[in-house]
């Protein structure tokens, strides 16, 4: 009986290891062992994400030189490094204004039961924010004074589920406001009265970036493409033309001067760890013909930047505070 008992255990183990090995072979590498362009080296640059905690970085030649650590409720969905140091930041639950020696220049609440996940300044006395919840608000805030200079009340498409309204809105070159109505499925614009002006259906939309050239970037389940004001694929690069990579969770694109678009791929840190194995890239860089350029995974220490949200490279400051909505520069 004993014989056959270990005869048992033998056969079970080496079944098991048989099974580990076969997961282990099968299990889909989430980016390649070797990646295009030198990393966290290669650029200078503002990087931020949702994570459990609020998390913010400034890196230059391949070192964290800035840091920013909060481990207060909420997640940081949308951040800009401004001109003059100063970074602005939505974090689920409010909105702040902080400056290079991470002291805070302003702050602002949101009410109970709505979220903000976007905010933008304009100028340096100036911040339009997006807030969720009962309906959709715009507002526009002078910081100096605390007056609401601008506000009115855009759709949503599920007033119980206030947290899947909004992510991402950004002014656009002529003044006018690109809002990505997430549970909507809609990249609308609106100018400084409110109005509708142009509506897109975009399923799965996160953010919707606004281009020079009046169209945008969107990054999708399944592609990131550019796209027209009437709804037409300007350029698309579908994720199984990547098939090294796996872009689970899409959030944003944006254009580089050079004509290069970047891309993220963000990780829910409420669905568990990363592998340590088996990381995911955090962002790409594409060519127009949809050659990777650069890829960036740094999930370990001493530069361990975690989930990838915004990033905004330092020799480009098209993004930051030198815009206008209607009539406030």
């Amino acid at each position: 009986m004993m014989k056959l008992l270990a005869s048992l255990l033998v056969v079970s183990g080496i079944t098991n290891l048989v099974a580990a090995q076969i997961n282990t072979a099968a299990k889909k590498l989430l980016s390649p062992k070797d990646l295009p362009g030198k990393g966290i080296v290669q650029y200078d640059f503002f990087y931020a994400g949702e994570a459990k905690t609020q998390d913010m970085y400034i890196v230059k030649k391949g070192e964290i030189v800035w840091a920013y650590h909060d481990t207060a409720k909420g997640e940081i969905s949308d951040a800009i490094l401004m001109t003059n140091g100063n970074v602005l930041f939505a974090h689920q639950y409010g909105i702040t204004l902080i400056n290079a020696t991470k002291k805070i220049l302003w702050h602002y609440d949101a009410p109970k039961g709505h979220e903000i996940h976007t905010a933008q300044p304009i100028g340096k006395k100036h911040i339009l924010y997006v807030e969720n919840g009962d309906t959709g608000r715009v507002k526009v805030v002078h910081i100096l004074t605390g007056e609401t200079v601008k506000e009115f009340m855009i759709p949503i498409g599920n007033s119980k589920s206030v947290h899947g309204q909004f992510r991402h809105a950004r002014l656009t070159k002529k003044g006018t406001l690109l809002v990505s109505h997430m549970d909507m499925g809609l990249v609308n614009e609106y100018n400084f009265d409110g109005q509708l002006i142009n509506s897109v259906k975009v399923p799965d939309i996160w953010g919707a970036e606004p281009l020079d050239n009046g169209n945008f970037l969107v990054n999708c389940k399944g592609s990131v493409k550019e796209m027209t004001p009437a709804g037409d694929t300007a350029w698309i690069l579908p994720y199984t033309d990547l098939p090294d990579y796996v872009f689970n969770s899409p959030q944003l694109a944006i254009r580089r001067p050079n004509g290069n678009i970047v891309f993220n791929t963000w990780f829910s840190q409420w669905n568990g760890k990363t592998d340590s194995t088996n990381l995911p890239v955090q962002f790409v860089e594409v060519t127009p013909d949809k050659k990777i350029t650069w890829a960036l995974r740094s999930w370990t220490a001493p530069q361990n930047l975690g989930p990838a949200t915004i990033i905004q490279f330092l020799d480009d400051r098209r993004i930051s505070e030198h815009v206008f909505f209607g009539k406030i520069k």
